[in-house]
C-alpha cells in the first residue's frame, strides 16, 4: 500500500482521537499506513476489528472460515440473526467496510496454513491472534516471530480472559510460556461481554503499536478474572531454548 497523507475528511472523522493523551496527527497518519491482520474474527476478533476500522488502520486483513451458527451471537459481533446457517467472511467483512469507507477490508474465508500465514505476516505491521486452538496460536506465534512482527494474542474462557504482547526477539514469545500445547476444549463456555473486553483491549494495543503512541504492553501477560472481578498482569521471561524464538529455535 502506498505512503498516502490524511484528507481533510478523514481528520473530520477521527477528530475525536488526535490531540494530547490520544494519537496526535502523526499517529493517526501511521494507522492509516499501517496493515493488521486479525485472525480469526469471532468472539474476540470480531470486536478487535472493528476497533482497528473505526479507528482508521488503514489496511485490515481478516480471517474465518465456516458458518454462522445460532451460538455463535452470543458473542461475535459482526454476525446478525439474517446470517445464521450462511457463510461467516462475506458478511463479516462488509459489515466492517461499512463503518469506515476510508478502510480496506481484505477477507480470507479459512484459517490460514503455514505457507499462507508466512505470507501474510510479511504484509502485516501487527498480528492479533484470536483463534480457539492452540495449533492456530502456535502458527501465528512462529510466524510473527520469523518474521519480527508484533503479535497480539487473545484468549478467553468463562468470564476470563488474557492478553499477550509478543515483541519478536526482545520479549518472550507465545511458545516461551506455552512450552506444551495445554488441552483445548472445543466448545468451551465463555460470556459475549468478556469477548468483546478482551478484543477491544488487543485492538487498543496493536492501535498503540501501530500509531507509536503510548506504552504498549510489550512482555507482559494481561488477567481478567470477571468472575471474581480481578485483574494482575505479569511480567513474562524469554526462555533461551525456546524451540520457537530462542538459541535453538526449530519450529
Amino acid at each position: 500500500m502506498a505512503f498516502s497523507q490524511l484528507t481533510p475528511e478523514e481528520l473530520l472523522r477521527y477528530d475525536r482521537q488526535l490531540g494530547p493523551g490520544v494519537l496526535g496527527t502523526e499517529g493517526q497518519l501511521r494507522l492509516k499506513n499501517a496493515t493488521a491482520l486479525v485472525t480469526r474474527t469471532g468472539g474476540m476478533g470480531g470486536p478487535a476489528s472493528l476497533a482497528l476500522v473505526m479507528g482508521g488502520v488503514g489496511r485490515v486483513i481478516i480471517a474465518h472460515g465456516g458458518k454462522l451458527i445460532s451460538p455463535d451471537l452470543n458473542r461475535q459481533v459482526l454476525g446478525c440473526e439474517a446470517g445464521v446457517d450462511k457463510p461467516r467472511m462475506p458478511r463479516f467483512a462488509d459489515y466492517l467496510r461499512s463503518m469506515n469507507r476510508h478502510v480496506e477490508v481484505e477477507g480470507i474465508d479459512h484459517e490460514p496454513d503455514d505457507d499462507e500465514a508466512t505470507e501474510l505476516a510479511t504484509r502485516s505491521d501487527v498480528i492479533l491472534s484470536c483463534p480457539p486452538g492452540f495449533e492456530e496460536r502456535m502458527r501465528l506465534n512462529r510466524v510473527a516471530v520469523a518474521a519480527s512482527v508484533p503479535l497480539i494474542d487473545a484468549a478467553q474462557w468463562g468470564m476470563a480472559g488474557t492478553l499477550i504482547v509478543v515483541k519478536p526477539g526482545e520479549t518472550a514469545c507465545l511458545r516461551c510460556v506455552y512450552p506444551e500445547d495445554p488441552p483445548f476444549e472445543e466448545l468451551f463456555p465463555v460470556v459475549g461481554a468478556i469477548s468483546a473486553a478482551i478484543g477491544a483491549l488487543a485492538a487498543l494495543e496493536a492501535i498503540k503499536i501501530l500509531s507509536r503512541t503510548g506504552s504498549p504492553m510489550f512482555g507482559k501477560l494481561l488477567m481478567i478474572d470477571a468472575f471474581q472481578s480481578q485483574t494482575s498482569t505479569v511480567t513474562l521471561r524469554r526462555r533461551p531454548d525456546c524451540p520457537c524464538c530462542g538459541s535453538g529455535a526449530r519450529e
